[in-house]
């Protein structure tokens, strides 16, 4: 005789002991931090967390309570488990915490702000979900980046909000020129993983890549020339010395690259040949963004991998060469 089935919990998963709904809330959590750079794994979600707290403090906690509050909503409202647990409701929490203590300082005011963002984040993810699926296209950091882009051009407004916010100009502004050093190259190339999470030091930009190496050798390669070729494409073309060496010009190419490299497109020469056009076009678009932007500061955030990433990906099914991994 057939044992019967084991009692459901209110999202459609089997029901498990407290404690390891704990850890799985723990995992999931970690996880979300993660999937910021498009990685499933949990060990390189903590790696990540260490990093931004070796960046500082405010930037670990607040990243944490951005994707906590992100994941307990999305979990709160019944978005499905599997989707929760593999990290994916949490990521654009994550970057929200992180740019808005950047931008408005560590406060309590910015505590509440940055819990309200990240509940927004949750409800601008499940739309996009729902609007972009028909198009096979995935939402990626785009929640973060409205979220985020509407409290910046708000915030002004609001003098409980902004009355302590740091002055966050580009490096270049102190230090102008396009003459670019060594160490600007090797530090430009190490920031690059860093500005994903707004870090601008460069060991801590290879705390972030011994992470996705933890996760992947081959998304660390991939995320490497993506890096290289972005702070190669804005020397080229003439950027500002002090911008490249801050990792400006490569970090959405980092996530690009990444995109285009294995995770939405199936690994191939020709598909990182695509990534590698995917990683310069996300480094041009990035000033482009950025002096759209101007008005509000020129925060270009990763628009510049969500705009590159959606195009390219909508591209592939009439490029017989390529393939979708899903």
């Amino acid at each position: 005789m057939d044992s019967p089935p084991a009692p459901a919990d209110a999202h459609g998963g089997p029901s498990r002991p407290p404690a390891d709904r704990v850890k799985e809330g723990v995992l999931a959590i970690l996880r979300g931090v993660a999937q910021v750079d498009l990685q499933p794994g949990h060990w390189t979600g903590l790696i990540f967390l260490v990093a931004l707290f070796v960046g500082g403090w405010q930037f670990g906690a607040f990243g944490l309570l951005g994707c906590v509050t992100a994941t307990l909503t999305a979990w709160s409202f019944g978005v499905p488990w599997k989707r929760v647990s593999a990290g994916l409701e949490g990521f654009s929490g994550t970057l929200v915490g992180v740019g808005l203590v950047l931008y408005l300082g560590a406060s309590w005011v910015t505590l509440l702000v940055v819990i309200g963002a990240a509940i927004g984040a949750s409800m601008v993810n499940s739309a996009l979900n729902v609007l972009l699926k028909p198009y096979g296209l995935p939402a990626l950091t785009a929640p973060f980046c409205v979220v985020t882009l509407l409290m910046l051009i708000a915030a002004p407004s609001f003098h409980r909000v902004w009355v302590r916010h740091p002055r966050t100009v580009a490096p270049s502004v102190a230090r102008p020129g396009t003459a670019v050093s060594w160490t600007d190259a090797w530090h430009g190339f190490f920031n690059g993983f860093g500005q994903v999470f707004f870090q601008d030091k460069w060991y801590v930009g290879l705390i972030f890549l011994v992470g996705l190496a933890v996760s992947s050798r081959t998304v660390a390669a991939v995320a490497c020339g993506a890096s290289l070729i972005g702070l190669l494409m804005g020397w080229w073309l003439g950027a500002q010395a002090a911008d490249l060496a801050a990792g400006l010009y490569g970090y959405n190419s980092v996530l690009a690259g990444i995109a285009l490299a294995g995770t939405f497109v199936v690994l191939g020469p020709v598909s990182l040949v695509y990534a590698a056009v995917g990683a310069a076009t996300a480094a041009v678009t990035t000033p482009a963004i950025t002096n759209t932007f101007s008005i509000i500061g020129g925060h270009a955030l990763t628009w510049p991998f969500v705009l590159v990433t959606w195009v390219f990906l909508g591209a592939v099914p009439t490029l017989s060469t390529l393939r979708r991994t899903t």
